[in-house]
C-alpha cells in the first residue's frame, strides 16, 4: 500500500526521489569527491580567478592570499577580502539544483541540457556573489557578514528556486507527468 502512495502520488514521489538523490550526492561528495579529487579547490580557484578579473576590469587593485588548500582569501587592496573556501564553491548547490530536476518529471533529453546549463548559471550567480562581497568588504566590511550569512543566500537559493520553477512550467506538461518519471 504504502509503495503504490509514493509511485503514484506526484509530490510524495518527487520528496522522496529529491531526498534519496541528495543523499547520496552527499554522501558521494563527503566521501569521495572531497576526500579525492580536487574538485573545491579548482572552484574555488575558478571563482577567485573570475571574480580578480571583473574587479580589476572594473578599476579595482585586488590581493589573493591562499590559506591553505580548501581556502583562499581574496579583496580589494586596502580591505581584509573575503575567504573562499569549499562551503563558499557552490559545489552542493549544484548537486541541490540537479537532484531537483531530475527528480521531477520532465523528458531525460532535456534534462541532460538544462541541468549543466542551470550549474554554469548558478556557478554564475556564485562568482557575481564573491565579487559583490569583495566589494562590501571594501567600501563597508560591518556588513559583511549580515550579507553574506542573509542576503547573498537568500539570493542564490531563490535564484536556484527560479531555476527550478522555470524547468517546472517549461519543460514539464501534465502529459509528460503521467508518462515519464
Amino acid at each position: 500500500m504504502k509503495k503504490a502512495v509514493i509511485t503514484t502520488n506526484p509530490l510524495t514521489r518527487f520528496l522522496v526521489l529529491a531526498a534519496l538523490g541528495y543523499v547520496f550526492l552527499y554522501l558521494l561528495y563527503q566521501f569521495v569527491i572531497k576526500p579525492y579529487t580536487l574538485l573545491d579547490q579548482q572552484l574555488i580557484a575558478h571563482i577567485i580567478k573570475v571574480s580578480n578579473q571583473i574587479l580589476t576590469g572594473m578599476g579595482y587593485k585586488t590581493f589573493m592570499f591562499l590559506q591553505d588548500h580548501d581556502m583562499q582569501v581574496f579583496g580589494i587592496d586596502g580591505s581584509n577580502g573575503v575567504w573562499v573556501g569549499a562551503n563558499c564553491n557552490a559545489a552542493t548547490l549544484f548537486g541541490l539544483f540537479a537532484v531537483f530536476v531530475m527528480a521531477y518529471p520532465g523528458p531525460l533529453k532535456h534534462k541532460l541540457w538544462y541541468i549543466p546549463i542551470g550549474v554554469l548559471v548558478i556557478h554564475a550567480v556564485n562568482i557575481i556573489r564573491v565579487v559583490c562581497l569583495a566589494i562590501i568588504a571594501f567600501y563597508n566590511p560591518y556588513a559583511l557578514d549580515f550579507n553574506h550569512n542573509y542576503t547573498f543566500t537568500i539570493i542564490v537559493y531563490a535564484f536556484i528556486f527560479l531555476l527550478w520553477m522555470v524547468w517546472v512550467n517549461k519543460f514539464t506538461s501534465s502529459k509528460t507527468n503521467r508518462h515519464e518519471g
